[in-house]
């Protein structure tokens, strides 16, 4: 492998996943900083570090500029952006190219061609995977109406330039329609600086399904499995599992060979994921969007595959193909994780930043966390809320479920609210137990149920069923 020095882009816990699988590579890393982040444990993992800024994302993080220029001073040879700030930006792309930097990702055209929502579903069409019913880019609100008409109601508002929940939001009638295409626009105008919408047609009864791909500079792409990722709040993901055990096998087939498709037929290369939306009304699936970079929920499908996608992120960098083919990846078990952030649930997921004055994870057979925090760690007010991943692996879904609602109450943290006992809540509810949700499941049992950690309520934490 050419690469001899990676240069961590990114912070909190996907910069400490990168430089332990650079270590294990045997490859060198520089870890960016802001102030705000001078104690971190990627700091302390990395064999050098370079401040690049205040703590204002702004001013460090989402600065292209410093960031090219601190990877140069360190004479790194290579970059990777983790997942967030730039890492789907092909500016940044761009710049480490021109500079002689290899990006730890697609090339700048791959990430421009299928990171523009309304390009990547127009190619989805041409290389034959099912699409739902859309829009091309919409300019006003008369145009809105228009088009929403034809599509039929419900609808979706997204924002062709970016995701994460930004600039989307779900309307019911025409009569809605003007307040809420003018938010998302706003929403996806202050994220993204481009506030272009567009509409799908919305499918109340879905799932989220999403493919792990990999492709080599060799022409070679695999899958490595699939993710459910429906239990969302605001569209933000909150519990990921693999596999999808809500799906027939010629389904799941059928989903991960259409993202195979994608993928190849895109000339992709490096880590991805295919999203998909699975009417369960109709067992049909759309392809929604590809995020080019590696995602937060990457653990689960590393946990029932074997494999390190980040190592194999920068073998590919470094010019290696593909460790494996696609009949040598072997699947075994279930995996779910869940994402703890810094929030209150109990006073409307309000943020918890300040110090952290106890931190005891659970530890045991087949239970991971990925985190950057530890007792007197400060988790600045800046950033993004995520402190950690946990994730457990069992021989099936029952038996994963069981093991994350033991090893949530086994993990304590003190000095700062944590969406521990909300998670704790959520894996204890029967339909979650059964399987029996969808992406609006978590919102509707937050409209229902409201959480107040103090009520005891009916729980599954011992279940006696069958895989489902």
């Amino acid at each position: 492998m050419s690469i001899s020095r990676v240069f961590v882009a990114n912070r909190g816990e996907i910069a400490l996943r990168v430089v332990n699988a650079c270590r294990a590579l045997g490859v060198e890393t520089v870890a960016a900083f802001s102030e705000a982040d001078k104690d971190s444990l990627p700091i302390r993992a990395a064999d050098r570090a370079v401040c690049i800024g205040p703590p204002r994302a702004a001013d460090s993080y989402l600065n292209i500029e410093k960031i090219i220029s601190a990877a140069l001073t360190s004479k790194a040879d290579a970059l990777h952006p983790g997942y967030g700030f730039l890492a789907e930006r092909p500016e940044l792309a761009e710049a480490c190219e021109k500079k002689g930097i290899k990006f730890v990702g697609p090339s700048a055209e791959s990430i421009r061609r299928m990171g523009n929502k309304l390009q990547a579903r127009s190619l989805a069409k041409e290389f034959g995977v099912p699409v739902g019913a859309g829009s091309e880019k919409i300019h006003d609100v008369k145009e809105a109406t228009r088009l929403a008409q034809k599509i039929g109601y419900p609808v979706l508002t997204k924002a062709e330039a970016g995701g994460g929940g930004r600039g989307m939001k779900v309307v019911s009638s025409s009569g809605e329609l003007k307040r809420a295409f003018e938010t998302a626009a706003a929403e996806a105008g202050a994220a993204f600086g481009d506030s272009t919408l567009y509409l799908e047609r919305y499918i109340a009864n879905a799932r989220h399904i999403e493919v792990q791909i990999l492709g080599d500079s060799f022409g070679n792409v695999i899958h490595v499995g699939e993710r459910d990722c429906s239990l969302q709040r605001r569209h933000q993901k909150v519990v990921e599992e693999a596999p999808a055990a809500s799906i027939a096998p010629k389904l799941r087939e059928e989903i991960q060979s259409a993202a195979v498709t994608i993928a190849k037929k895109s000339g992709y290369e490096n880590a991805g994921t295919i999203e998909f939306i699975l009417d369960q009304d109709t067992q049909r699936y759309y392809f929604l969007e590809m995020n080019t970079r590696i995602q937060v929920e990457h653990p689960v499908s590393e946990m029932v595959s074997g494999m390190d996608l980040v190592q194999e992120q920068i073998r590919i960098a470094g010019g290696a193909k593909l460790s494996r083919s696609q009949p040598e990846i072997k699947f075994s078990g279930h995996a779910i994780e869940c994402r703890i952030n810094a929030e209150s649930a109990a006073h409307g997921f309000r943020p918890s930043p300040g110090l952290i004055t106890g931190w005891e994870p659970p530890e045991g057979p087949h239970i991971r966390l990925d985190s950057h925090c530890y007792a007197g760690y400060r988790v600045p007010p800046y950033y993004d809320s995520l402190l950690a991943k946990l994730i457990v692996h069992g021989s099936n879904r029952i038996e994963a479920v069981g093991k994350m609602q033991q090893a949530l109450e086994n993990f304590l943290v003190l000095g700062i609210d944590t969406t521990i006992p909300f998670l704790s809540f959520v894996t204890q509810r029967l339909d979650y137990v059964k399987g029996n949700v969808n992406t609006r499941w978590l919102e509707s049992l937050l409209a229902t149920s409201p959480f107040q950690p103090a009520v005891e309520e009916e729980s599954a934490r011992t279940p006696s069923l069958s895989p489902p």
